[in-house]
């Protein structure tokens, strides 16, 4: 919105210069984004809300500087000379949807003479954007600027029946507008017609059949109030917006009606000469009401936090246009908002009023009161538990959009496309899904990370996934996902060259599990997940249930995300993880006596597994035995073919005694002996 600084200044003898005004109004909550010198003008571009209709004029942005400069406004001096001859003896109107069109008036100006308009009108419209077509049209487009009221001007000669009728359209009805296109109309929109046809959009445009031509000489001049609601639904049916509807749509005051016809009218006899007939045609069926709004200064010292008397409270809304009565023995104020005002429904309405012109800067900074306490959520000491031991191992904590691409959703999911859920209205055509595994998100980060030279990384996320069901609400899953490439230990020169492997992850899996107080952590291995590598796959379970994939990502999902070098992912189903059985936690003291490690190199199948030895060890109940540790595999050169070699480590110790080596010799024997009868190991 456009405003002109010398034309503000018609209204209101402001000493403030452009800079200090534009200060003053943004702090009052009307943002002035811009000033341009224009001549030896300037022009304030404005960006405002929805809600302030009334600052769609420069009436309406004077008030505001009325009350932040403190000066008196005045409005401009309208002095209509009319004739004697009635504008009721040659024109009536008819208002038929008064829920519509609550207020209609009309006046009729006979004898003027169409033609351009002087130069200061032509110069002053151009300022504001406006471009000049002729005297009579551009007279009610600098009204609307200057008091915020559109205005329409009909060829009285061409309307039959000379008369108007505010009604609905007709079945099948059509109009063709001042631009020569032809428009079709249905019952739910309101024109204005004559006696035979339609000849404008009501709050929109004006028909081609009755517009303003060279050869018009009477004018009927529209001045009238139309319900934003309606112009909004014509306005968006046909996809046609204009100036007027702009306005009408967020509301314009039923009151300033006539007083912009006068001062249109005015205007039109001066400029384009003719006489203006006796008084208005003024059909208000419906009278505009604002009901008594009560102002606390309790209340308002609640909400700002700053205290007002409540005589400078009634100065503000006073000169902001409200009617004030105070109540004294209430410690309160009685407001009524002014027509123009659509926007004050409540006593915080006032408030905001009355704190904007005080000064949003007197505002003090201050923490809200509560009357409960904070309080984590279930499960949460979990969660930050998982957060801690994985931020311990290395790993950073990500945070990926929910949306997410179907088909990259798809590949990295076991879900079938049943279980998916699209969404309607994507805010972006390549995110069109909600993701049903973290993984998506963790992929784009560690691509985006490649692009920028970062070969190394360790993430993880822990979020909500979301699955659909059948006629039930989309279940929300949390879930655990974490990512893992590049070098081990970067940081570590002589190892510089070893890079993070399947067990590097598992590992990861294990320390989360024990930070939660989980047992009964296995790793089986799995051939049939499609998006991971064939041979270097598990399916992690806890206590016997699924609980989630690991292993290295697939060749063909390396492609799609352009990968050159080995990605290791996994995830878990974090829900399942937070409701299994957890292992008490009990505290022991340091052993006081010796323990003893034997180490135990076996010759086995390569089928064989690390986790099936420990079980069966552990299953001997050796209670001397406190840890079996696997610490190298070897296969290769020397070993028969189908063969490979595992070196354990086992400790020993007794809680109230130093063991002897015959102890110690029974106990290892019986793990010997259990390990070649059940797995056919050879001791190297």
């Amino acid at each position: 919105m456009k405003i002109s600084y010398n034309w503000l200044k018609n209204f209101v003898d402001f000493d403030l210069s452009p800079e200090v005004l534009r200060a003053k109004l943004t702090m009052a909550g009307l943002a002035v984004d811009a000033i341009e010198a224009y001549g030896d003008d300037y022009i304030l571009e404005f960006d405002l809300t929805s809600n302030r209709p009334d600052c769609l004029s420069h009436l309406g942005i004077a008030r505001e500087a009325a009350a932040v400069s403190g000066k008196p406004m005045r409005l401009p001096e309208i002095k209509l000379s009319e004739s004697k001859t009635e504008t009721g003896e040659v024109t009536s109107v008819e208002i038929r949807n008064p829920e519509l069109c609550p207020r209609y008036t009309a006046r009729v100006i006979r004898g003027a003479k169409i033609g351009p308009s002087p130069t200061w009108l032509v110069e002053r419209l151009e300022a504001m954007g406006q471009r000049s077509v002729n005297n009579v049209a551009d007279i009610t487009n600098y009204v609307m600027l200057e008091l915020g009221q559109p205005l329409h001007a009909f060829d009285y000669d061409q309307l039959n029946g000379r008369r108007i009728i505010v009604r609905r359209a007709f079945p099948g009805e059509t109009m063709t507008t001042l631009e020569g296109e032809k428009r079709e109309l249905t019952p739910e929109m309101l024109v204005i017609a004559d006696a035979k046809r339609a000849v404008a959009l009501a709050g929109i445009k004006g028909g081609e059949d009755s517009g303003i031509t060279a050869s018009t000489t009477n004018i009927l001049l529209e001045a009238a109030y139309f319900t934003p609601d309606q112009v909004r639904a014509t306005s968006k049916s046909l996809g046609l917006s204009t100036e007027a509807s702009y306005r009408f749509e967020r509301g314009t005051d039923p009151e300033i009606v006539p007083v912009a016809s006068d001062r249109a009218a005015t205007m039109i006899a001066e400029i384009a000469g003719g006489e203006v007939l006796k008084d208005i045609v003024d059909i208000y069926p419906l009278k505009s009401k604002h009901s008594p709004i009560r102002f606390r200064s309790s209340r308002y010292t609640a909400l700002t936090g700053m205290p007002i008397n409540l005589g400078e409270a009634g100065r503000i809304l006073r000169d902001l246009g409200f009617t004030v009565e105070a109540q004294v023995e209430y410690d309160s104020l009685i407001a009524v908002a002014p027509t123009w005002r659509v926007d004050v429904k409540i006593e915080e309405d006032l408030i905001e009023e009355v704190a904007r012109i005080a000064g949003y800067d007197e505002v003090k900074n201050s923490l809200p009161g509560s009357a409960g306490s904070g309080a984590y959520l279930p499960g949460e000491e979990w969660r930050r538990a998982a957060r801690h031991a994985l931020t311990a191992l290395g790993f950073h904590e990500a945070i990926s959009f929910s949306f997410v691409n179907a088909e990259d959703d798809a590949m990295l999911s076991d879900l079938t496309d049943d279980a998916r859920l699209r969404l309607q209205n994507p805010i972006d055509e390549t995110q069109s899904a909600m993701r049903t595994t973290l993984l998506g998100g963790l992929l784009r980060a560690v691509q985006h990370n490649f692009n920028y030279g970062t070969r190394n990384l360790r993430l993880f996320e822990i979020g909500k996934c979301f699955v659909k069901r059948d006629d039930e609400r989309p279940r929300e899953v949390e879930r655990l996902a974490l990512v893992a490439t590049g070098a081990r230990n970067e940081a570590d020169w002589l190892a510089a060259a070893a890079e993070v492997d399947f067990y590097d992850l598992k590992g990861a899996l294990e320390t989360v599990c024990q930070s939660l107080g989980l047992h009964g952590i296995e790793a089986v291995p799995a051939e049939n997940i499609s998006y991971l590598h064939p041979g270097r796959t598990a399916i992690i379970s806890v206590s016997g249930r699924d609980a989630g994939r690991i292993g290295q990502l697939h060749p063909t999902v390396d492609v799609r995300y352009k990968f050159k070098q080995p990605v290791f992912v996994a995830e878990l189903d974090f829900e399942m993880l937070l409701e299994s059985d957890r292992i008490e936690t009990r505290y022991h003291p340091l052993p006081k006596f010796p323990s003893v490690v034997r180490d135990l190199a076996l010759l086995l199948d390569t089928g064989v597994q690390f986790a099936s030895l420990k079980q069966a060890i552990l299953g001997l109940n050796i209670e001397e035995l406190v840890s079996v540790r696997l610490f190298d595999i070897y296969s290769g050169k020397g070993l028969p073919p189908g063969k490979h070699s595992m070196a354990l480590s086992l400790c020993y110790c007794a809680v109230d005694r130093t063991l002897t080596d015959e102890e110690v010799k029974s106990a290892h024997d019986r793990v010997v002996t259990t390990l070649k009868r059940d797995f056919g190991a050879e001791i190297r």
